[in-house]
């Protein structure tokens, strides 16, 4: 059932005003999954932690390149029987403490053959398979506070983000194994069947997880700029002949041999976000703040 619309707006509000309470920082950028060293720690009775392996469940702020980040260690799924409303509460919560971008980022499987386990894959769109069959966290009454009724979902990945970043890789001499694509959300949490793999491949699908496809809606509701990439940690299964099945721990290896490439990627992109102010939507030099989503230990954290 759909909360009341004055309950939820205040439980927004209430999360924000007890974080801003509670941490002398005032963020610029939200970060999920990573664990960057910062000076202050704070974890939000609001959210409810993750029990996904891997997740320390907990926010941390602090400075990230000059930036005054959030960095949320962890992510709500709808898998683990979560609503979309609580899965997607932070980037509303974020969006009130003053971040207008958001840096989001996915272990996922790779449905396009020439990508292989350890590539990058920047997010130039996605589809929404639960939101296609009516589970999307904008359901219900709409929040006005936040954004509009029907909020268009073309270009919700930022192009000007997205062509930094591959300078980014260019740089960091990891333009090889770097490339843009379409990613999938499935609800999970099991793995996909061969049928569900080709029928997905057949339909343009790059890679498929199990999450950031609810928080990119909310986020591009609250007009928040968005830059998504997945770490490619497997091969999914698309042939009755191939004997190989997903391997969870392999899926964790992979995960922390890129884990250092990932977050020097995603430092020097944030570095940059007070610049290049000539492309169309780039971050300007008074963007006030950035939401980092960092998720690349398992595909089971998608």
């Amino acid at each position: 059932m759909h909360q009341n619309n004055q309950n939820i707006q205040d439980e927004y509000q209430k999360a924000a005003d007890w974080l801003l309470a509670h941490t002398k920082h005032r963020p610029s950028m939200n970060t999920f999954g990573l664990r960057w060293k910062t000076p202050a720690r704070l974890r939000a009775d609001t959210f409810v932690l993750s029990p996904v392996q891997g997740h320390a469940g907990r926010l941390v702020f602090g400075e990230l390149r000059g930036k005054t980040c959030v960095c949320m260690q962890g992510r709500f799924h709808m898998y683990e029987g979560h609503s979309l409303c609580k899965t997607t509460f932070p980037v509303r919560v974020f969006k009130l403490l003053g971040v207008d971008t958001l840096i989001v980022t996915n272990a996922a499987g790779s449905l396009d053959d020439s990508l292989r386990p350890g590539d990058i894959m920047i997010l130039k769109d996605h589809i929404n398979f639960p939101g296609l069959c009516g589970l999307n966290p904008l359901c219900g009454p709409n929040l006005d506070r936040f954004g509009p009724r029907f909020p268009a979902m073309s270009g919700c990945y930022d192009a000007g983000l997205r062509r930094i970043a591959m300078e980014i890789g260019k740089q960091l001499g990891v333009a090889e194994v770097m490339t843009e694509g379409v990613y999938a959300m499935v609800g999970g949490p099991n793995f996909e069947s061969i049928a569900e793999a080709r029928l997905l491949h057949r339909l343009g699908v790059d890679a498929v997880g199990m999450s950031t496809a609810p928080e990119v809606v909310v986020a591009t509701h609250c007009g928040l700029r968005v830059f998504g990439l997945s770490l490619i940690t497997n091969k999914v299964v698309k042939s009755y002949d191939d004997p190989e099945a997903v391997d969870h721990e392999a899926v964790l290896a992979v995960g922390r041999r890129r884990a250092q490439t990932l977050q020097s990627l995603v430092m020097e992109l944030v570095s940059r976000l007070d610049i290049n102010n000539n492309t169309e939507s780039a971050v300007g030099e008074k963007c006030p703040s950035v939401i980092l989503n960092l998720i690349v230990k398992s595909r089971t954290f998608m």
